[in-house]
């Protein structure tokens, strides 16, 4: 019976299809959108939708919603009482259940469409909730750097004026010395002076110059991994978790590297020599980076099993000088996001299950050469 009907709905789709006027907007958009007809068969089902449901348009089009969602009961009565009492049902943070025993949480509404009448569709807008969050979070975070930023811009310059009075009178000081010893101090003075110097200037223009090229994102890990141990005297353990479909993309190499670096640095901090950092490389569809939608991204993932960022300062630690290390500057994280937002993409922080994630996410961009 139920392949009666499946076998029913395709023909219907199919018939459906062939006089269907598809705009491309419909497939661009970061929400999912679902049609079924009145029959309750799935007519379309955006881009977006294939994504968040992790399913194929040609494989759920046609199927009912109790096919569709065999263990989500919630959103088969939501549409069926569409049908029935002609009414819209909105719901916000209802966890759904994907295959593979995924599950997410989306906000959804389920709207009735009346055609003069005679028949009855039900259009249905899923947004991941999660992808919002991180969206709006991004925003906020974007926003509240920048003005982190312009403030820090004021504070090293009020810097720099007395950085230059100390050299110079350094200098004037080694002229008039003779003795060799003090000359010494002068000239510890003045090269600390210029490293201050540069330091600041480093730290303010992350993002002023940018060599990009085709980059192997593999490539970059590998190199990070073979820094960071090099400069450690205890075994790290990491485990790589590549995707090796992933293609090379058109960014800054230097850049990444140094954000890269910053991320794993804070990651082998963070954990003993018994807890393990993962990296782990994905590609992810329609992820929306600086207010941009994007429809490829490399998803970049420094996972650790150490205690995280305390609780006080998370919302603030990728703002200069905040740190829960002791012996830290409070520069690292900073940076790190700097240079990655000036190659289009940027970087999130999430604790889950007990495990560290800091996430770099870069669109996918060809060269122009």
């Amino acid at each position: 019976m139920v392949k009666n009907a499946l076998n029913w709905c395709s023909i219907n789709y199919h018939m459906k299809e062939q006089r269907a006027d598809y705009h491309p907007i419909i497939d661009n958009l970061t929400t999912a959108l679902m049609l079924f007809d009145e029959n309750r068969c799935l007519t379309s089902i955006n881009s977006s939708g294939e994504v968040l449901l992790l399913v194929s348009r040609n494989k759920v089009v046609g199927m009912t919603p109790e096919q569709i969602w065999p263990n989500n009961s919630f959103f088969v009565e939501a549409i069926n009482k569409s049908y029935e009492i002609d009414t819209v049902h909105i719901q916000r943070g209802a966890e759904m259940n994907l295959p593979n025993n995924k599950k997410t949480e989306v906000d959804y509404i389920v709207t009735p469409i009346s055609n003069n009448n005679e028949s009855k569709q039900v259009l249905v807008e899923l947004l991941n909730a999660n992808s919002f969050t991180r969206v709006l979070q991004e925003f906020n975070q974007h926003t509240l750097q920048k003005a982190a930023k312009d403030s820090l811009q004021g504070i090293a310059h009020e810097i720099k004026n007395p950085l230059g009075g100390i050299r110079g009178a350094a200098q004037l000081m080694e002229k008039k010395m003779d003795d060799q010893d003090l000359k010494e101090f002068t000239t510890i003075i003045i090269k600390e002076s210029d490293r201050l110097r540069k330091f600041v200037d480093r730290m303010l223009s992350a993002n002023t110059h940018s060599g990009k090229a085709d980059t192997n994102i593999h490539e970059v890990t590998e190199y990070v991994i073979s820094i960071v141990n090099a400069e450690n005297s205890r075994n790290l353990n990491v485990l790589k978790d590549y995707d090796p479909s992933i293609p090379n993309t058109y960014i800054d190499r230097e850049q990444i590297i140094q954000s890269v670096l910053n991320l794993l640095r804070n990651a082998v901090q963070a954990t003993n020599e018994k807890q393990q950092i993962t990296i782990k490389t994905r590609v992810e569809r329609k992820v929306t980076i600086q207010n941009k939608l994007n429809n490829l991204a490399i998803r970049l993932d420094i996972i650790d099993d150490g205690p995280g960022i305390p609780s006080e300062i998370e919302s603030g630690a990728f703002f200069p000088m905040v740190t829960g290390n002791a012996e830290g500057t409070g520069l690292g994280l900073s940076i790190a996001q700097q240079l990655v937002q000036s190659q289009s993409g940027t970087i999130t922080y999430e604790r889950k299950n007990n495990n560290t994630y800091f996430s770099v996410f870069l669109p996918i961009e060809e060269s122009n050469e």
